[in-house]
């Protein structure tokens, strides 16, 4: 147990799904796990461990932003011995082609905070995702028929749409990396597990973008994350 998980360390398996909304914990647990078992559920944070066909797996919520990232992701790779985690949520487009749910997953994150440095003295800001899990994801994706875009994200600590200028900060990113979408967690995710030594992933869906007009219900979120849930839960299955 450590100060904000409470499972057994054998109540957590090996490979980790980590959606950031606790509710959506729940409801991938309860359609697409067997067996399944609450094993957290400090601070609303709920963890489920069960099993997706015939291999172990836990879906657990890591919370909004990279403070709260950071603390989940690293207390399962230090503590619990977790090998790989995938993240699933959403993010905001920057290309003119992405539409709505379309699904991406990160190959380099970049963010122009200090967690790096506050977390291991290091002045990092663009980090890696796990080339060998990506290369399952993309395998698995093509498999299934699955369309996914690859490419260069952007880690923010604040909402976008709360910028008082966000045209201030995306002149701020390096223009060589051509981020094609921003989220607020997967910075925390692949530096921990680069200095862990543990694999991780992002998949995001597109939920909204500064090209499209439109805005999500909470029902079509629901509904059209489905696709990004199934690609996760399919790359780590054992034997694909």
């Amino acid at each position: 147990m450590t100060p904000h998980i409470e499972a057994k360390k054998d109540e957590i398996a090996k490979v980790v799904i980590m959606p950031g909304d606790p509710k959506r914990a729940t409801f991938i647990a309860t359609n697409y796990l067997k067996d399944y078992k609450l094993v957290n559920e400090v601070r609303g944070i709920y963890a489920y461990t069960g099993y997706y066909n015939n291999t172990k797996v836990t879906v657990m919520a890591s919370g909004m932003g990279m403070p709260s990232m950071g603390i989940y992701a690293y207390e399962l790779f230090k503590f619990y011995n977790v090998d790989k985690i995938i993240r699933i949520g959403s993010c905001g487009g920057y290309l003119k082609e992405l539409k709505l749910f379309d699904i991406i997953l990160s190959e380099q994150v970049y963010n122009e905070g200090d967690f790096a440095l506050t977390l291991n003295n290091d002045k990092c800001h663009l980090v890696s995702a796990s080339k060998k899990l990506n290369k399952k994801i993309k395998e698995t994706a093509i498999k299934n028929n699955i369309r996914l875009y690859t490419g260069n994200t952007v880690c923010s600590e604040v909402f976008d749409s709360y910028m008082t200028d966000s045209s201030k900060f995306l002149e701020r990113i390096p223009g060589y990396l051509n981020v094609i979408a921003s989220e607020m967690e997967a910075f925390a995710l692949f530096y921990i597990a680069d200095m862990l030594k543990r694999d991780a992933a992002c998949l995001m869906t597109v939920v909204d973008s500064k090209h499209i007009n439109e805005i999500v219900t909470p029902e079509k979120r629901e509904k059209n994350l489905k696709i990004m849930i199934e690609l996760a839960l399919k790359s780590v299955e054992e034997g694909e």
